[in-house]
Formats: structure tokens, C-alpha cells, sequence
């Protein structure tokens, strides 16, 4: 993984990152290292350091985002490298306490950049971690209600000594070994400290409280083209989801969407929706799409021109709906 530093390196004093883990830490959020090496790659090259990144733009950093999802992580993002530039001189703090106090840094996410940047005895846990504990002691009581036993399961584990290494190893056994589905049991360094294991019952943990049923809201996205080839976009409130990200200007999403045209046009209904789920429910876009000429002022949004747009800067959920006007 490129934000690593393997025990070669340690070895020879070379030490983490503490930009690079903290990057990671964030992207990794809900997503997986698949989805995310590219993105940090492309990330730490354009902004090699956190004082780069504070000093960059907002709408460079979000469409460098777009695709990545859960966009308030990108928000954070800005507003922790700001502050870390301009109170801390560029220099991420070496300590939980003082971790923890900066903007979009919650407690998962200061231990691991305390554990694994600075070597400090701090516990990790995620969950993949959570799974291991729950497997390690076999303890069967539900998520989330399970979180703090486990953490005191994993404070206990957590050594003194190369607390960084441990952190990443544990994560790792979870993320490849004691995996959620099919745990590779054979082949885990702690299968015989591994109480699941011999009760048999490694495949049933962690237990989870069950999920409530995701609803599903309706809204309106309107795809405005301009004579020119021209796109009609509008900038999303800072707040709330997809917050400060180029889109569709569009309707609210809930159960009964108000029509709400950008632009006075001929609107045309696309026979396809644009659907997306994002973590707390499902959205189902009804995509109208307008040809306007130049003389035509919107009530909202901007145009942009046709050689600066880049439906990849989009959201997914916008790129959805712009790839229905392709295939109409």
C-alpha cells in the first residue's frame, strides 16, 4: 500500500508519514484499498504536503474527490490541512489529545495516526478490528452495543512496544485473514489464543443488531445543454450531502419532489432513472434533459463550458444521470 513503511524501512529510522497515514486514514473511510490507492496516489502527487493541500483550492480538491463518495470527508479534509497549516506550521500534532481536537479527526482516526505515525501506544479500532476481538474472545453481544467492550478487548491487546506495527498488523488480519465471510482460520497466527475458533463459531461473528430498511426518496435532475454544447451546473450547499460539489441543479429528495426548472426550455422526461444509494437511503433521479439557446438566462446554476466540462469531476450520482443522455 503506498502509504505504508514496511520494516526494512523502519528499520533503517525511515518513519511514517504522518500526512500520508492521516490521508489514508480519511479515504479509507467506508471505502476500500482498491478504491482508494488511486485516489491517494494521484492525491499526495498533486499535494505532497499538508500546507499544499491547505492552500488549494476548494473546487480543485472536490472534483479531484468526485467518484470517491461521502463527500463530507473531502470537506474535512480541506478544513483539517487548513488548520493543521495555519495553527500547527504545517505540522501534524504528536499527540492523541491534541489529534483529536483538529477539524474531521474522530477518535478512530487520531490513535491510528498516533499508533502507526508516532509509535504511541494508542488503540485502534476498526472493524476489522472490532471482528477479530469478537472472534478472539467469542463474544457474541451485538454491534454497535458491543463497541466499547471490544475496545477494552483491543486496549488490552495494544503493546507498548511498536504499537504503530501492531495497529496495522491487526487491522490486516482482519482485512485478509479473519475476513467477514469464509475467515482463512488455517493460516491465522492466533487461531490457537482464538476462542471462536474453538467453539466453531468464528463464522457467526461479530453479531449485529439488525438494520432498519432503507427508504427510498425521489428527486429531479435537470440537464440543460446550451446551443454552444454548454452545461447548466450548480454548486451544492456546503452543508448536507455532496455538499460544495458541482451538480445537476435539480429538486429536493424526498417522497413528492416539486418541479423546479433551472431555465425556461422545452424539458423532455429521460424513460430511465438515475438511482443511487447512499448509506442512509435510496435515491431514484427522474432525469429531464433541454436544449437552450445562448440568449438564455438561468433562474440558478452556471454554464460551463463544453472544453472545461468533465462529467468524471462529477459525483457519481450526477455522472449517473449525465450518462442517461448518452443512451437516450
Amino acid at each position: 500500500m503506498p502509504w505504508r513503511v514496511g520494516p526494512a524501512a523502519r528499520a533503517q529510522g525511515i518513519r511514517p508519514d504522518p500526512y500520508r497515514v492521516w490521508m489514508s486514514e480519511i479515504m479509507l473511510q467506508q471505502t476500500t484499498v482498491a478504491a482508494v490507492k488511486s485516489y491517494f496516489e494521484a492525491f499526495t502527487a498533486r499535494w505532497p504536503t499538508v500546507s499544499d493541500l491547505a492552500l488549494a483550492e476548494d473546487a480543485d480538491v472536490m472534483a479531484a474527490w468526485a467518484g470517491l463518495g461521502y463527500y463530507a470527508r473531502a470537506r474535512n479534509l480541506l478544513k483539517c490541512a487548513r488548520a493543521v497549516h495555519s495553527e500547527h506550521g504545517g505540522v501534524f500534532p504528536d499527540s492523541y489529545e491534541r489529534l483529536i481536537a483538529l477539524p474531521g479527526i474522530g477518535p478512530y482516526t487520531a490513535a491510528a495516526i498516533a499508533s502507526i505515525a508516532f509509535d504511541l501506544p494508542e488503540t485502534v479500532l476498526d472493524g476489522n478490528v472490532e471482528r477479530v476481538m469478537a472472534r478472539v474472545y467469542d463474544d457474541h453481544t451485538p454491534l454497535p452495543a458491543a463497541k466499547p467492550v471490544f475496545m477494552a478487548y483491543a486496549s488490552a491487546l495494544t503493546p507498548r512496544e511498536r504499537p504503530g506495527c501492531y495497529a496495522q498488523a491487526v487491522m490486516d488480519l482482519g482485512a485478509t485473514i479473519c475476513t467477514p465471510r469464509n475467515p482463512a482460520c488455517g493460516l491465522c497466527p492466533w487461531r490457537k489464543s482464538c476462542a471462536a475458533w474453538e467453539a466453531g463459531t468464528a463464522k457467526d461473528l461479530p453479531r449485529k443488531t439488525p438494520k432498519k430498511r432503507k427508504p427510498t426518496r425521489l428527486g429531479i435532475a435537470y440537464l440543460a445543454r446550451r446551443v454552444d454544447g454548454a452545461w447548466l451546473l450548480e454548486q451544492r450547499p456546503d452543508s448536507g450531502l455532496l455538499g460544495g460539489m458541482l451538480g445537476w441543479p435539480g429538486s429536493e429528495w424526498n417522497d413528492a419532489p416539486t418541479e423546479d426548472p433551472p431555465i425556461r426550455a422545452e424539458w423532455r422526461t429521460l424513460p430511465a432513472e438515475a438511482r443511487h444509494t447512499f448509506t442512509h437511503f435510496h435515491l431514484k433521479l427522474t432525469v429531464k434533459t433541454a436544449l437552450v439557446p445562448m440568449d438564455r438566462t438561468p433562474t440558478r446554476g452556471m454554464f460551463v463550458e463544453a472544453e472545461t466540462f468533465d462529467p468524471d469531476n462529477l459525483p457519481t450520482v450526477m455522472r449517473k444521470a449525465h450518462a442517461l443522455t448518452k443512451s437516450k
